[in-house]
């Protein structure tokens, strides 16, 4: 079969194992059901914005054109620094826009993806988030009603743990083994005493479950632009990437607004 339009990142249901769907146009994949086939894709260099629509010859950020990028709220500095965000305080880059989205509950968590990391969701995203990110297992750490704030304790964990996966590491399924029931109160006695009150009681362990047949031993991640055709047998998916038998994988939320065929 053959569908063909623009890359979005990949909608995901949790489940065991977590199901994926590709949109491509009027279709709707199931890619779970494609693993141990031969898939391709074909790029042509067309690239959309996924914000306006927009043709562009570079991508920029995750699919969007550089007038987006310069001014849509999605790519504001405190997406990156959450501690920056003004939300809470009227401001931002569309008031309007981080009332909907900032200023509302944001959950601090910790997870196991390559090594033990902190990092920050909206409610909405839980185990979405996770799931992006390859986590194998998470844990709610805290609970704050604006993102300035879950900002505040990230920043604060930094010392401690790391914010970033290590997405070879992530593949590879070479992920540390930790207690992280055990590690939410040692984090909590690391947090400065007026940002302990947003520890959570929750001591719910979420473990996620990811599609594969195999582990690869070694992975290269390919970018269409650089080489527009890619095929190979699915062996996995992982957080945003597709694993190939051939060891070459692709991350298709990096990818959004490219034009594909896909033939599987």
């Amino acid at each position: 079969m053959t569908s063909e339009g623009n890359l979005f990142k990949m909608p995901v249901e949790f489940g065991s194992p977590i199901q994926y769907k590709l949109h491509l146009g009027e279709d709707i994949i199931a890619v779970n059901d494609l693993l141990g086939q031969k898939i391709s894709f074909e790029f042509d260099g067309r690239i959309n914005c996924v914000s306006c629509g927009r043709g562009t010859k570079k991508a920029f950020g995750q699919g969007f054109c550089y007038p987006c990028f310069a001014n849509s709220p999605d790519n504001a500095e405190c997406i990156l620094r959450p501690e920056l965000c003004e939300g809470h305080l009227g401001g931002g880059r569309d008031p309007e826009w981080e009332q909907k989205h900032h200023v509302q509950p944001h959950y601090v968590y910790l997870a196991l993806s390559s090594g033990l990391k902190v990092g920050i969701t909206r409610g909405t995203q839980i185990p979405t988030r996770w799931i992006d990110q390859g986590a194998t297992s998470a844990i709610i750490l805290a609970e704050v009603p604006y993102r300035q704030l879950s900002g505040a304790i990230e920043v604060a964990l930094k010392e401690f743990y790391n914010d970033k996966t290590n997405w070879q590491r992530m593949l590879k399924n070479e992920v540390l083994d930790a207690d992280l029931l055990a590690t939410k109160a040692i984090a909590k006695s690391q947090l400065p005493t007026e940002l302990q009150q947003y520890v959570t009681q929750d001591e719910k362990v979420w473990n996620l479950e990811f599609p594969s047949l195999d582990t690869p031993p070694k992975v290269k991640s390919i970018r269409l632009e650089k080489q527009p055709s890619l095929e190979g047998v699915l062996t996995g998916i992982k957080g945003q990437y597709l694993i190939l038998d051939n060891l070459n994988v692709i991350n298709i939320r990096n990818h959004a607004g490219y034009y594909v065929n896909l033939n599987y």
